[in-house]
């Protein structure tokens, strides 16, 4: 079957993207009155207005909301998780790899559940944040087809320079609500983000179709269930909802430890050696016996020496975490956490799995404990070091390698340097610049004693 979106229609703008970038520069920048906003479609108008009012940033990235744990547990037990297939078979039949568009499939509050489609505009759109977890509603990412489907309650599209987020303002979508079939609440919106082709009148008539579908299969399941109530009881028992707990390890040798529950969020911060022992228990979450936490924070030939040091750190590791996180107190043969531990270290390499290689460098503070000289947390380091690397040079856009490029880590990596050369345009002014560090580099290289 072909690809819904492999005819390419333009539309033609009320306006010049020219005239709407000038607009939306004269708004950001606090003068309401310009007259070129009176040439902007209202709808586009007052959601940028509606984003100034939420504070919202014209560049920079979505908060992304949830976590990979996070996300699995959520959207198993989501409305929409039954009718994934019916999304694909809607708007992404034969090859979704190749369709030139991603459709993205979110919550009512505007975080993206289901991201799939097109390999190459998944990587670029990855970029700017447009990923699973990702919260895209007006009040964090401003103007764009999810968030203001959902604040206007209609189908919408929003194309290229309209969108309030200059890092967006390349791309261009179109969105729909999903009601529940009953209550006509919102429980769900599905977006399609690609080039010109996904703004048509085709696109718009196609997105709402598929919405429509999802709300009467929504509600054949839910006629189904009230004919079997068994499952639904089933699928009504709930357990309390776990402590959320974050050790953030990048760039810090004093760890911080963030623990949210019903009663707020406590941040601890850890000495050197707790935060070495509690990173491992995180890191080898099947649990570690007393001689090979040893070998991973002492050495391996100080492991045996230290083992009644070992159990001095871990009574005072317990207390301390008796306080600040009761449920993490690990347990002992094996040493293992009480529960679920998350890293920011983590979240980088989550990020970097689900082709947001933007946020993912946004969220790399820095190695894992710069100054511990323990031997898992040197592995862990040059692992994450590692992945972010290999990940970002493999798939990421130019703008983000060079972003990498200016990070300590990566100024003096002269390989990635010419791949940021190789990448930028012939007339690009940035290449002089490239240029001159690269040679300054190979003239280190061939000094005497470097």
């Amino acid at each position: 079957m072909s690809s819904p979106w492999s005819q390419r229609r333009e539309v033609s703008p009320e306006t010049s993207r020219l005239l709407i970038e000038r607009a939306h520069d004269e708004l950001v920048a606090g003068n309401d009155a310009d007259e070129r906003l009176r040439d902007v479609r209202s709808l586009v108008r007052e959601s940028w207005r509606r984003s100034l009012e939420s504070l919202v940033g014209a560049e920079g990235l979505p908060p992304l909301d949830l976590t990979a744990d996070e996300l699995e547990a959520y959207r198993r037990a989501h409305p929409l998780a039954g009718v994934i297939d019916m999304v694909r078979g809607l708007l992404l039949p034969g090859e979704a790899s190749e369709s030139g568009v991603v459709v993205a499939v979110g919550d009512a509050a505007g975080r993206l559940l289901w991201v799939e489609g097109d390999r190459t505009v998944r990587r670029l759109t990855g970029d700017m944040g447009f990923v699973e977890g990702a919260n895209w509603s007006e009040r964090a990412v401003g103007t764009a087809a999810p968030g203001t489907a959902i604040a206007l309650d209609r189908s919408v599209q929003i194309a290229g320079a309209e969108h309030f987020n200059r890092l967006v303002q390349p791309w261009s979508c179109t969105a729909a609500p999903v009601h529940d079939p009953e209550t006509r609440r919102i429980v769900g919106v599905i977006d399609v983000t690609g080039g010109v082709e996904a703004v048509t009148p085709q696109a718009q008539l196609l997105v709402d179709a598929t919405a429509r579908a999802i709300e009467g299969e929504l509600l054949v399941a839910r006629l189904r269930a009230r004919a079997d109530p068994a499952p639904s009881r089933r699928a009504g028992r709930h357990r309390a909802a776990a402590t959320r707990a974050t050790l953030r390890v990048l760039g810090r040798d004093r760890a911080l430890l963030e623990v949210a529950g019903d009663d707020g969020e406590t941040v601890s911060e850890l000495g050197p050696r707790h935060a070495e022992l509690l990173l491992m228990l995180a890191v080898h979450r099947q649990g570690l016996s007393a001689e090979r936490l040893g070998e991973l924070v002492y050495g391996e030939q100080a492991a045996t020496a230290n083992a009644v040091t070992l159990r001095a750190e871990m009574v005072r590791l317990r207390k301390a975490l008796a306080t600040a996180a009761p449920a993490l107190v690990p347990q002992s043969r094996p040493y293992r956490l009480g529960a679920e531990l998350e890293t920011d270290a983590h979240q980088v390499l989550s990020l970097l799995d689900r082709g947001a290689h933007r946020v993912a460098l946004a969220a790399y503070r820095g190695d894992v404990l710069p100054d511990s000289v323990a031997p898992g947390v040197e592995e862990f380091r040059e692992t994450v070091r590692v992945a972010l690397r290999e990940a970002l040079m493999a798939e990421a856009s130019v703008d983000v390698l060079l972003a990498f490029a200016d990070t300590d880590g990566a100024a003096a990596d002269a390989e990635l340097l010419r791949l940021c050369l190789s990448m930028l345009p012939a007339r690009s002014p940035r290449r002089a610049g490239l240029v001159a560090r690269i040679e300054r580099l190979e003239a280190d290289a061939r000094e005497p004693g470097r």
